[in-house]
């Protein structure tokens, strides 16, 4: 699936202390960076709740953690100390690190609890409805979109109007759902009223709780918190940019954002250059349909001009499996001329030794390939779709071929 959105993770204790923020009750736990504060968080935790029991959880922004072998229970400090050593500085693969897994560079110490009952809970946008939705499931502690395709039936979902906020009748039926009752029932609505709040406030794109549990003792508890922030909110919200994490991004998206250039890397060998989110998703459908796979998405924006341009070819050049680029510009907002002068400074100060399509459409098309056929660069240049992915073909063949 391609994404243009983009969204700011945080870690999971860093979650939780947002969701506390907003009076949701959170499952008790310390960060550590080495084994030695490890071990002390676990003494500490002892000392304020007597705990002997505790989870070792590996702290990445990826899900599956515990099947990848990131979380584990130990009992006493010993065990404590052996987990941590085990799990910090591994290379943690998860479905969501895909093979080459993500480094283990901090881990939470949480206390343990007693598990009665797990559930699923999240707040996220409908944008089919243009509304927030909140999901609840009884099945807890397992992948969503398994119960989704498989038990649809499952999943109970509640739409808020964002102009008068969430409800306290609309907590009632997310709770009522779970099939909770009593005083457990009580701290669920609470729960829910809660992990809105931080889901709106925070403006956050994704506040998902699984597992949610009740407890052996009747209690309502987070035990895991994934909280994705709107990239594009954080304007407002400057203690939350401190949360960010570079080292668990992918280094050429962290590059490619330091240009405000939209980039998310994937599989393929055709890099492409679009202006505009739509048009970049036309874009690699185009490089399926002549035979390649593309290697990014790259959205430069409506004002593309020499350093964005430029910025953009760096970045994709240093995907090695990059065999081809096909640079997709409208002009719009921008001229194509003014492109077309953009990417031939571009092409000279970064140096492309492998085949360059260039398609050009809108406001002076004409001018901008005449400016790139003129230019004596090695450049293929095109005016509709259907010649773009013509010249892909070409251009992946010839790679092939040589």
């Amino acid at each position: 699936m391609y994404a243009s959105k983009r969204s700011m993770k945080v870690h999971e204790y860093q979650g939780k202390a947002i969701l506390a923020s907003f009076g949701v009750p959170v499952q008790q736990g310390i960060v550590a960076g080495t084994v030695a504060e490890a071990v002390s968080a676990a003494e500490s935790l002892k000392e304020s709740n007597g705990a002997d029991l505790f989870v070792v959880k590996a702290q990445i922004h990826a899900g599956g953690r515990g099947k990848g072998g990131g979380v584990k229970l130990a009992r006493g400090l010993d065990e404590v100390r052996e987990k941590a050593e085990s799990i910090l500085g591994m290379n943690l693969v998860t479905h969501q690190t895909g093979p080459e897994g993500q480094t283990v560079k901090t881990i939470l110490i949480a206390e343990a609890v007693d598990i009665a009952s797990e559930f699923y809970l999240s707040v996220t946008l409908d944008r089919q409805r243009n509304m927030p939705v909140i999901m609840a499931s009884t099945e807890g502690g397992v992948d969503i979109e398994t119960v989704a395709e498989e038990t649809p039936e499952k999943i109970v979902k509640v739409w808020v109007d964002p102009s008068i906020g969430i409800q306290p009748f609309q907590a009632r039926e997310i709770a009522f759902s779970l099939g909770l009752e009593g005083r457990a029932l009580k701290q669920a609505v609470k729960f829910v009223m809660g992990l809105y709040r931080a889901y709106h406030e925070s403006d956050c794109s994704l506040a998902e709780i699984n597992p949610l549990v009740l407890t052996d003792q009747g209690d309502i508890l987070a035990v895991d918190a994934k909280i994705d922030l709107d990239d594009n909110a954080m304007f407002r919200h400057k203690d939350l940019l401190e949360l960010r994490d570079l080292a668990e991004e992918a280094p050429l998206e962290v590059e490619a954002a330091e240009y405000s250039l939209n980039y998310v890397k994937l599989d393929g060998n055709v890099g492409c250059m679009v202006n505009g989110a739509g048009l970049a998703m036309a874009t690699m459908d185009i490089i399926k349909i002549a035979g390649g796979e593309p290697a990014n998405f790259l959205d430069v924006g409506g004002g593309a001009n020499p350093e964005t341009v430029e910025a953009g070819f760096r970045i994709i050049l240093k995907d090695p499996n990059v065999q081809a680029i096909l640079v997709n510009i409208f002009g719009g907002i921008v001229r194509c001329d003014r492109v077309a002068k953009g990417i031939v400074i571009a092409v000279q100060n970064v140096g492309i030794d492998m085949p360059l399509i260039v398609r050009l459409q809108g406001t002076n098309a004409a001018e901008g390939k005449a400016i790139l056929d003129e230019s004596g660069l090695q450049v293929m240049t095109a005016t509709v779709f259907q010649e773009a992915a013509d010249r892909v073909t070409e251009a992946l063949q010839t790679v092939q071929t040589s």
